[in-house]
């Protein structure tokens, strides 16, 4: 089926548009996500969004070139999603490298679970003096702050 025939069937709103596209331009568009992300999954996801793009945009608009309009699509979409898995904050590829530096951190010889030399011992027990209308009273005493008005 010929570009003008597939574009008009888009201005129609018949599905077989998507087939079609499907049929002719399927493979141009997932070698253009494939070479981008280097998945399947990913690079057929890219695909399937493209033909919804193309459902939504071409009755606003009339394309010239089917082919280079669905390229401009998944090229765009698939970087997208390339930006995504490689966003700085999933890490940008260094994983291998922010591990080596905490294995610096890790003592080799000692094993955290054994016990150190040095028993832990309590803390100090603290006291301290709470003011209470004007009497002081020491908490370490088990004054109640009543009794101390007394």
């Amino acid at each position: 089926m010929e570009d003008l025939q597939i574009i008009e069937l888009f201005w129609q709103r018949s599905e077989s548009a998507v087939t079609e596209t499907a049929r002719k331009y399927g493979r141009y568009c997932h070698t253009i996500a494939y070479n981008i992300l280097h998945s399947r999954e990913d690079s057929e996801e890219c695909v399937n969004d493209t033909y919804l793009n193309a459902w939504r945009t071409i009755p606003p608009q009339r394309p010239e070139r089917l082919s280079t309009f669905l390229g401009k699509i998944t090229r765009n979409l698939s970087l997208k999603r390339w930006e995504q898995y490689h966003a700085e904050k999933r890490g940008a590829g260094q994983t291998a490298l922010a591990l080596d530096e905490l294995a610096e951190c890790v003592p080799a010889s000692d094993n955290v679970e054994q016990p150190s030399a040095e028993p832990l011992q309590p803390p100090a027990k603290q006291e301290f003096t709470i003011l209470w209308d004007g009497v002081a009273v020491n908490e370490s005493e088990g004054l109640e702050p009543d009794a101390a008005r007394r």
